[in-house]
């Protein structure tokens, strides 16, 4: 759940403080659901691929902070003109890392691997005494194809 704290840090970006318990994933994928929508008009449209990613990343890195990370406690959204960049805060110090190698079959697991399949770039950064940020990039709109001149 978010605390009602929405900031905007400039047309692009927002910044929500997030409070731990039920619909936090939901709430998440809501609130960057309606940034795609705002910012990249029809190409951020749920049913398109470059947002479903980015949606589907979300509820991973989210689940990923409550599971692992002692709860998230941020969500930042900015949108450059062809890209969504997504951050999500957490308590825990500790690096994300795969916990072995990625096995379809399991129930769980998958959320790294998919990071590294569907994001353009992704990363984590300590936070000192708040724990790290877990970031990713998904491109929306690709770069329109440069013609050669005949």
């Amino acid at each position: 759940m978010t605390t009602g704290e929405q900031t905007p840090v400039t047309d692009r970006s927002l910044r929500y403080e997030l409070a731990e318990g039920p619909g936090v994933v939901a709430r998440c994928r809501a609130l960057t659901r309606q940034a795609l929508r705002a910012w990249f008009g029809p190409a951020g449209a749920p049913e398109r691929e470059p947002a479903a990613d980015a949606l589907l990343l979300v509820s991973e890195v989210v689940t990923n902070a409550r599971t692992h990370g002692g709860g998230p406690y941020e969500l930042r959204l900015d949108g450059t003109d062809r890209a969504l960049w997504v951050q999500v805060s957490d308590a825990s110090a500790e690096r994300p890392r795969p916990r072995g190698p990625h096995r379809a079959a399991r129930c769980s697991g998958h959320g790294l691997y998919l990071l590294q399949r569907l994001a353009a770039r992704w990363g984590s950064i300590p936070r000192g005494d708040t724990g790290k940020t877990v970031w990713f990039q998904v491109v929306v709109l690709p770069e329109a194809p440069r013609h050669r001149p005949a």
